[in-house]
């Protein structure tokens, strides 16, 4: 099975170095990018569609942050996915359990699932195997 690029946005810098460890033990993705927030992030995914960069195969989405949060960052994303040529999974990794976040995540079709913080290596394992 082919390595993929994981992108992390999510603005807890320890549950950064925590997800960090995980991909890094995983031994699945051969490349991991980190962004604190979604306007970040969607910058850095408008700009590498310009520059025809590799884009992430997974990306895991906190929903709550500053500057853009998940919903806006998929909003966003929606925007730019005629561009977008490659399958790109996404899943919420979030610490809310409020219903009305998870029956939100619904609503994106490009939204796999929805994961509940922390993330285990055996989740990661998991969402890496599914193609």
């Amino acid at each position: 099975m082919r390595k993929k690029n994981i992108w992390v946005i999510d603005d807890d810098p320890i549950y950064q170095i925590l997800i960090d460890k995980i991909i890094n033990r995983s031994g699945k993705f051969s490349s991991f990018s980190s962004f604190k927030n979604g306007k970040d992030a969607i910058d850095s995914l408008a700009n590498s569609l310009k520059k025809k960069d590799s884009l992430p195969d997974l990306i895991l989405l906190d929903i709550n942050m500053p500057v853009m949060n998940g919903w806006e960052f998929m909003d966003a994303f929606s925007l730019l996915k005629p561009e977008i040529s490659n399958q790109i999974n996404i899943y919420i990794v979030s610490s809310s359990i409020a219903a009305e976040d998870k029956n939100k995540s619904k609503t994106y079709s490009e939204i796999l699932g929805y994961l509940s913080k922390p993330v285990s290596i055996n989740d990661l394992l998991l969402i890496a195997s599914n193609d």
